[in-house]
């Protein structure tokens, strides 16, 4: 039997060395196990680069479509399951990545996490004042089996930036927001926010839940021109009851998605910029497109006040979905984005004064907010992490540096909502380039910051406190 095995083995190599060819001008990795495409059982092993390079049993099989699959079983075990499994992709013309049937993620993205972090290690000092934080942000998560755009990557994407909690140097983790795309029905759209929910949350590392534009589902409702496909307050029930019933996460109400973390002098403060009224016309329509109008309202306004005049001997960074100004100073939302970051200076600057609205800005957006920071000691905002616009990018304005993260959703480099930074990433799936995701390193007592990207993010990134 084991004669018959490897002569199979030598027969399926030769049966897909025109296969393997193909693939290999289109310049795609390839483990050498893509080259078993005749049905049978195998030996392989460190060479055929299986996990951890032990011997495994690979058994290729069809399934009632004639879909060929590949499952992989260690030698020494008495469990006839297998541990890892994968099928043929004919859109790709060749296997997808092995995917753990316990966790869900593909060990060769664990193998590149576990790499990534060797190398952020080795460039951190652990210790008091040297905090760290992974981040995440624009998933877009959507019903749909795409390999070369948004779909169900997006949730496989959250499932093994969670692989990083494992690694006992995490201080926090964020998820900047648009966490699905928006695109299908509300009943979806529900449930992939729940499932998101589920693979994001930790009980090994503290959290925060971001609303980005398109968490209200207003694409659907655009692209149909239906009713609102969400009920008032959807987001904000599935995802922050579980963020602010963490332990150290602190709020003034759980309304409004601000709340703030602190580890050491350093305090992280979540802001909400899809703060919209729920206001439905005749038809049962919302007024105002989430996905097109970002906002920061007043009773929000007063949270972060509250929160900001609390805030003695720390140094402080500030997170939302969209970045308040752009590196103009210009208002960067459609309402309030230029009064934040004023208000922020304020901060800085130890002022006392109070907040007003411009001229045509509708009452729902108006602000009229006092603040005293004049007995606020030893404190500064010294940062400001968004995503939203599918870059990498910064600016520093009076003082506070903006730095803005790479969406994660796989953007192929054909489509035309890719952002010009993304194409010239040539996004693929299964490669290193699909996804993106952070770790952050603040460090206080010596006044940087360093950013570490993975995927199709910047190695590292420096910015001096």
């Amino acid at each position: 039997m084991s004669v018959f095995k490897y002569a199979i083995g030598l027969f399926d190599r030769a049966s897909g060395a025109k296969l393997h060819h193909l693939f290999s001008e289109k310049n795609v990795p390839l483990d050498p196990m893509q080259d078993y495409l005749t049905v049978g059982e195998y030996h392989v092993d460190g060479e055929q680069h299986t996990p951890n390079n032990q011997p495994y049993n690979l058994t290729v099989y069809k399934d009632e479509d004639e879909v060929l699959h590949q499952a992989l079983s260690l030698e020494k075990t008495a469990n006839l399951a297998p541990e890892y499994v994968r099928e043929f992709s004919p859109e790709l013309e060749r296997y997808r990545a092995f995917v753990s049937r316990k966790t869900g993620r593909r060990f060769i993205v664990e193998e590149y996490l576990d790499e990534f972090l060797k190398r952020v290690k080795g460039h951190i000092r652990a210790g008091k004042n040297s905090v760290n934080v992974s981040v995440i942000t624009d998933t877009h998560y959507k019903d749909r089996n795409s390999t070369d755009f948004y779909g169900w990557n997006g949730l496989t994407h959250v499932n093994e930036f969670s692989y990083l909690d494992d690694s006992g140097l995490l201080d926090l983790k964020v998820h900047l927001g648009d966490w699905i795309d928006g695109s299908d029905t509300g009943f979806l759209g529900e449930s992939e926010l729940i499932k998101l929910r589920n693979s994001f949350k930790s009980d090994k590392v503290p959290y925060l839940m971001i609303k980005g534009n398109h968490d209200e589902n207003d694409k659907y409702d655009e692209r149909h021109d239906l009713k609102a496909s969400f009920p008032e307050n959807e987001f904000e029930k599935i995802m922050w009851p579980a963020m602010y019933g963490q332990k150290g996460v602190h709020y003034i109400s759980r309304q409004h998605g601000v709340c703030y973390f602190d580890v050491d002098n350093v305090r992280f403060i979540s802001v909400n910029t899809s703060d919209l009224p729920y206001i439905l016309n005749a038809q049962g329509q919302k007024r105002y497109d989430a996905k097109i109008t970002l906002a920061i309202r007043e009773d929000q306004i007063e949270e972060i006040i509250e929160i900001l005049q609390q805030s003695s001997n720390k140094n402080i960074v500030f997170m939302s979905h969209g970045n308040p100004i752009n590196r103009k100073g210009s208002n960067a939302l459609k309402y309030n984005g230029r009064s934040l970051h004023e208000l922020l200076v304020a901060f800085n600057q130890g002022e006392k004064g109070q907040m007003h609205s411009s001229r045509g800005i509708p009452p729902e957006f108006r602000l009229a907010n006092d603040f005293d920071f004049t007995n606020v000691k030893n404190a500064r905002i010294i940062a400001y992490f968004c995503g939203h616009r599918h870059v990498e990018d910064q600016f520093r304005i009076n003082g506070i540096q903006y730095i803005l993260f790479n969406c994660s959703a796989l953007m192929g480099p054909n489509h035309v909502l890719t952002t010009k930074y993304n194409k010239n990433w040539k996004r693929q799936i299964d490669h290193q380039t699909e996804f993106a995701g952070y770790i952050v390193n603040i460090d206080s007592d010596r006044h940087f910051i360093q950013v570490f990207g993975y995927g199709a993010a910047s190695k590292r990134r420096i910015f001096y406190i």
